[in-house]
């Protein structure tokens, strides 16, 4: 019984200092990202950056969703710029939204962001940048490739990552 006793306290003990950093997802040095940047932070603004989001998002994932390298993403994300350029004209357009855009594909600035408990550093990262207008107000981003964001496009639920011992632990507790 004892020894039992100080194998769960072990294990607890284990995961709260190290088990939740294996819940933990960071974003790989190959990656490519996506960013959309609204015009300004006033409501109108931002409820425009996220029909553009919610627009491209599942348009991406259907364009990427097979890719199995990041050659292979950054061929079909170059040779459907103009795909990804339709989309957002079409969803400006269809909110009766006449202000200009910039769509780049290359090595763009994202600054830093603290998200679910992790750090992800300023830098320029290769990515697709949709700028919004001015690009002075709060944006959006995610990873296509691997295709972190992209699977809850095709999900539509938030993806969960889970620790095996935290796993164990609740299914004897």
């Amino acid at each position: 019984m004892k020894r039992t006793f100080l194998l769960i306290i072990g294990i607890l003990i284990f995961y709260v200092f190290v088990g939740d950093v294996f819940s933990k997802v960071e974003i790989p040095n190959e990656a490519i990202r996506i960013r959309i940047i609204a015009n300004s932070n006033s409501t109108l603004d931002q409820y425009v950056k996220n029909e553009v989001k919610n627009n491209l998002e599942p348009d991406m994932y259907y364009l990427l969703k097979n890719s199995k390298t990041i050659d292979e993403s950054r061929n079909i994300i170059n040779s459907n710029l103009d795909r990804i350029d339709e989309n957002v004209k079409s969803t400006l357009h269809s909110l009766n939204s006449n202000i200009n855009y910039d769509i780049n594909f290359g090595f763009n600035y994202f600054p830093s962001k603290k998200y679910k408990g992790i750090t992800y550093k300023d830098g320029y990262y290769e990515s697709l940048v949709v700028t919004l207008g001015e690009g002075k107000g709060d944006n959006w981003w995610c990873v296509l490739f691997p295709p972190l964001c992209l699977l809850e496009a095709e999900e539509s639920t938030d993806v969960e990552y889970k620790s095996y011992v935290k796993e164990l632990i609740d299914e004897y507790f």
